[in-house]
């Protein structure tokens, strides 16, 4: 990946960056199916997801779990490595996953905001498979606990220390595999209806927004309790 050169850019193109409004759902409309607050108090959008569409969640290539592969309650995250309400996120992210080690956290990348973005997420995607999920999560950690934009650059900068040879990381972010897997993820979020970085789909609810690591956590023992993110 020459991020410094017209060849990754271009790459880029063909990811579908305004994927958003064409998506399957009937989930396009989000008010409020449930009434839950964020830690701030203020409503969190939300709306009940087709079932088929959440179904196709776990077929997706590239996903970064965190968590036992057998936990009953998975918390999907769609995030663009620029989006700054992602930050605040991906350190609740950490904070919900040390604290309930019986969660299932699965990142999706949906890189809707830049090509910067998009060139990250590639990066992500290129250490997810040569490394797997364990390092693709101390990447998120460590891109987004940084500042300023993120751009492929920087992304290889940062894999760079997790022992993996920068070029062989450009091989496989450039590969067809890895552009396939970036459109299916931002497929889905279209198709969901995910409009805003971060969003959460929670058993077959879909959060627009970061409601904090406490709004959270009752939505997930909510979810425990009676399969809905408010009992």
């Amino acid at each position: 990946m020459r991020f410094d050169r017209r060849h990754f850019l271009a790459s880029t193109a063909g990811l579908g960056l305004g994927l958003l409004g064409a998506g399957r759902a009937s989930a396009q409309g989000y008010g409020q199916a449930y009434k839950v607050d964020s830690d701030e108090g203020r409503p969190v959008a939300n709306t009940r997801l087709p079932g088929e569409i959440v179904g196709e969640i776990p077929g997706l290539k590239g996903v970064t779990y965190v968590g036992p592969a057998e936990a009953e309650t998975t918390l999907y995250e769609f995030f663009d490595y620029n989006c700054p309400y992602c930050r605040k996120a991906a350190s609740d992210m950490v904070s919900l996953a040390e604290s309930d080690p019986t969660l299932r956290i699965g990142l999706v990348n949906n890189p809707i905001l830049s090509p910067q973005s998009a060139q990250a997420a590639k990066v992500a995607l290129a250490v997810q498979r040569k490394l797997g999920s364990a390092a693709a999560w101390s990447l998120y950690r460590t891109l987004l606990a940084g500042r300023g934009t993120i751009d492929g650059t920087g992304a290889l900068k940062a894999a760079a220390k997790l022992g993996v040879a920068s070029a062989e990381l450009e091989a496989i972010g450039d590969s067809e595999e890895v552009r396939l897997a970036l459109k299916a993820q931002m497929r889905m979020a279209a198709d969901l209806g995910l409009a805003a970085t971060p969003s959460y789909v929670l058993g077959n609810t879909g959060l627009l927004g970061h409601p904090g690591a406490k709004s959270l956590a009752r939505m997930i023992a909510a979810t425990r309790r009676c399969d809905r993110i408010a009992c």
